[in-house]
């Protein structure tokens, strides 16, 4: 025979009855005296046996004790909007049970009267372990249940013996223990700070949070003292990730608790989970062993556990981890921005009342230098680069200016850190002036133009760049120039998009090659992809579709997803008249305020957007859409009659594109024919085009239509010029390093190789 020995907590009241819990079981019973309570207990769980065919594990060797702690704890007082703690701190005595456990690999503390549990390594440290678990759970208790327990009962210890058969093929085995089990923890989240392996992927600049000491110790108070789960709340590049990093690293300094700090990707929770119902496995699992290990979850994405889990916040991780926030069992830090708690408050209110805030707000400018100075001191110490004063004034300036959407210090340190990476690869030791102005124009693809004060605007420049684009539309140049004008002078509205425009005009009149030579001018200078965002909105006919454009839940839109990945650039919303009236409700904000919020409190920034509607309303109210002039007046008054009056109050302008004329068609295959020495495969075999005046007729009578303007020229082009061209070049691969002449002779290709080098 064998004995299992189970850990029994009784209270006695009087000589009328006793109460005994079977710790580390749910088992409670109430008897006359403690034999009676024994010989019921033991009674009970034969019972238990014959039904279930098993014994409740022990949770100890026969070597267990009992202590009482006094713990301290400032009682939580809650109105229906508030919670705010008490100003004096009081003494409650906590009962704990504590002992190796059964596999021997640790030790094992039972709250019994609080309901946790948590394991540790060494007995030193348990004073301390049970006054952070304990005053994490107290603090969440109301001022009643606290009182009831300082007047509660003192409790003693006893032990229920039973003798039971020998347990042959135990599922666990003789050797198991916790390093034998599937770690979730080590898989899903890496231990911060990171070990040597993981500290190649760190930046190289420092993680300091200067300026921010104040929260540091805020954060840690509320960690170390109250076991709270916190929140550090602000707008994008205030500090929040940094004064989180240094609260964990003095912390960890001090070795206070002996406390694990596990960084987590939201994410990772439900991609691991192949099977229905895994993931919540996953996070009980997780639960667990952040106990076992006294760790804090670091979740630096804290909103996307709402959007994660399930089809709605309600069934989502955050709401399925709530009851174990609630209960004490994990403590969560994380970060949001003040639309995101705003969003998660709406959303998910029983998450976010389990954690304290601490609020970071923009620094001051001379705050800001300060750090910025610190930063530049860092960099000449360890980097042996140096940054000079005026360049981080000049940074300072642009970030104001087109970065307004994030913070401070965050922003600067971050571009100023680009400067450096691109100074190291160049091997200079200076970031100056003009590395700022080379680097902004990389990131933005904005001219120097628009980023030197210095820089004159030449009227004369701006137009012969427009007229060599936009043929045959003097209206629509003026407007385009006066766009560029405001900007240059810095009076555009900064918390708008830089201008909303509405292109109407018929088909095939320039009016998206206008877009482009718009985007071109802006942002066309550094940018890897193209400046112009073109969205056809007559794939948005329809209310359902409003998602794909906008998103919904974790689903990202097209709209959204084109201006985060280019942020500066031009929005062309092509025919924007075809698509669905719900989705001109969900631009009112974007052109309005320059921003798109979703739910969830994500933030998509167009302030350094130029957005730019094309639309034919009007094109068939008495306008000519072949050769000829027409008024524009028909397209305002169509577009005002189409669109609600809160939608076209908030478009800056609308540019009025005018009919072709003969004369402009010539002009535009003209530029078409001049591109064409531009595509690789000429520039590869160095061949240059020529085109007689016979051809530039001919394509321009060929390539227009009365019902579609200039558009059929590209196809013009391509079938009469570019396919007997390719057709050409493959049986003459000797020409290379020449000029080829193009004639038309009845409406026939004549090539002519000239000028051979």
């Amino acid at each position: 025979m064998e004995y299992i020995t189970y850990p029994l907590l009784y209270q006695e009241f009087g000589n009328n009855y006793v109460v005994g819990i079977l710790v580390g079981t749910s088992y409670q019973i109430i008897e006359k005296d403690l034999r009676s309570l024994k010989s019921a207990m033991s009674d009970y769980l034969a019972r238990e046996y014959k039904k279930h065919e098993d014994y409740p594990l022990p949770v100890f060797t026969d070597d267990f004790k009992l202590k009482t702690f006094e713990v301290n704890t400032r009682p939580i007082y809650k109105s229906a909007e508030h919670s705010f703690s008490g100003t004096e701190q009081i003494k409650v005595p906590v009962i704990a049970v504590y002992g190796p456990t059964s596999d021997e690999v640790f030790f094992e503390c039972q709250l019994p009267f609080l309901g946790d549990r948590f394991n540790f390594q060494d007995i030193k440290i348990l004073p301390y372990l049970v006054q952070n678990f304990a005053s994490n759970i107290l603090n969440q208790k109301r001022p009643e249940e606290i009182f009831r327990m300082i007047e509660a009962k003192a409790a003693k210890l006893d032990r229920v013996v039973l003798k039971i058969k020998p347990v042959k093929n135990d599922s666990f085995g003789s050797n198991w223990n916790f390093k034998n089990r599937s770690d979730v923890l080590k898989t899903m989240a890496e231990e911060f700070p990171f070990t040597k392996s993981l500290k190649r992927n760190i930046a190289k600049f420092p993680e300091a949070a200067w300026g921010l000491e104040d929260k540091v110790n805020a954060v840690m108070d509320l960690i170390l003292n109250t076991r709270s789960n916190v929140i550090t709340v602000g707008g994008n590049g205030v500090g929040k990730s940094a004064v989180l990093k240094q609260a964990i690293k003095k912390i960890k300094k001090t070795e206070q608790l002996g406390l694990s700090f596990w960084q987590l990707v939201a994410q990772r929770i439900t991609a691991r989970a192949k099977y229905l119902g895994e993931w919540q496995r996953n996070v009980e699992e997780l639960v667990y062993e952040l106990q076992l290990a006294n760790g804090v979850l670091w979740i630096s994405d804290l909103v996307q556990l709402m959007q994660i889990g399930g089809e709605g916040p309600e069934d989502s991780v955050a709401a399925f981890m709530t009851p174990f926030l609630q209960s004490g069992k994990m403590q969560i830090i994380g970060e949001l921005t003040p639309t995101q708690l705003e969003s998660m408050r709406r959303l998910l209110p029983g998450f976010v009342e389990n954690f304290q805030i601490i609020e970071l707000k923009e620094l001051p400018q001379s705050s800001i230098f300060s750090i910025l100075d610190k930063f530049s001191d860092y960099c000449a110490q360890n980097l042996k680069i140096r940054v000079d004063r005026n360049a981080m004034e000049l940074s300072y300036r642009l970030l104001v200016r087109y970065y307004p959407y994030e913070s401070f210090p965050g922003k600067a340190i971050k571009f100023l850190g680009q400067c450096i990476s691109e100074a190291e690869l160049k091997g200079t030791q200076l970031i100056n002036q003009q590395a700022v102005i080379q680097n902004f124009v990389k990131q933005t693809g904005m001219p120097e133009l628009f980023l030197r004060d210095d820089m004159i605007l030449e009227s004369g420049e701006l137009e012969s760049f427009f007229n060599s684009r936009i043929i045959g539309q003097e209206s629509a140049l003026a407007a385009l120039a006066a766009v560029v004008k405001i900007f240059k002078a810095g009076l555009n509205n900064p918390v708008k998009p830089i201008s909303t425009m509405i292109f109407a005009g018929p088909t095939g009149v320039g009016k998206t090659a206008a877009a482009k030579a718009l985007a071109d001018y802006f942002f066309g200078k550094g940018q890897k992809k193209s400046p112009l965002v073109r969205i056809d909105m007559s794939e948005f006919q329809h209310p359902e579709q409003l998602a794909r454009f906008i998103g919904a839940g974790g689903e990202v839109g097209t709209l959204v997803q084109e201006i985060r990945e280019r942020p500066f650039s031009v929005l062309l919303l092509d025919e924007i008249e075809k698509a669905d009236p719900s989705v001109f409700d969900a631009l009112l904000t974007v052109l309005d305020e320059g921003r798109l919020v979703d739910s969830f409190g994500r933030v998509t920034n167009f302030r350094n957007s130029i957005i730019v509607m094309t639309s034919n309303l009007g094109a068939g109210n008495g306008v000519s859409i072949g050769f000829g002039s027409g008024s524009g007046n028909n397209y305002e008054s169509a577009i005002g009659k189409f669109f609600r009056p809160e939608f076209v109050n908030r478009i800056d302008q609308i540019v009025t594109f005018n009919p072709l004329n003969r004369e402009h068609i010539l002009k535009i295959t003209h530029n078409e024919l001049k591109e064409l020495s531009g595509r690789e495969g000429f520039v590869k075999n160095g061949i240059s085009l020529d085109f007689s005046d016979t051809l530039l007729k001919q394509l321009a009578e060929v390539g227009f239509d009365e019902r579609f303007g200039a558009r059929p020229l590209q196809r013009a082009i391509e079938n009469k010029i570019i396919a007997p061209l390719a057709n050409w070049m493959l049986k003459n691969r000797e020409a290379k390093n020449c000029n080829i002449y193009l004639d038309s002779i009845a409406s026939e290709l004549l090539i002519n190789v000239r000028n051979p080098k």
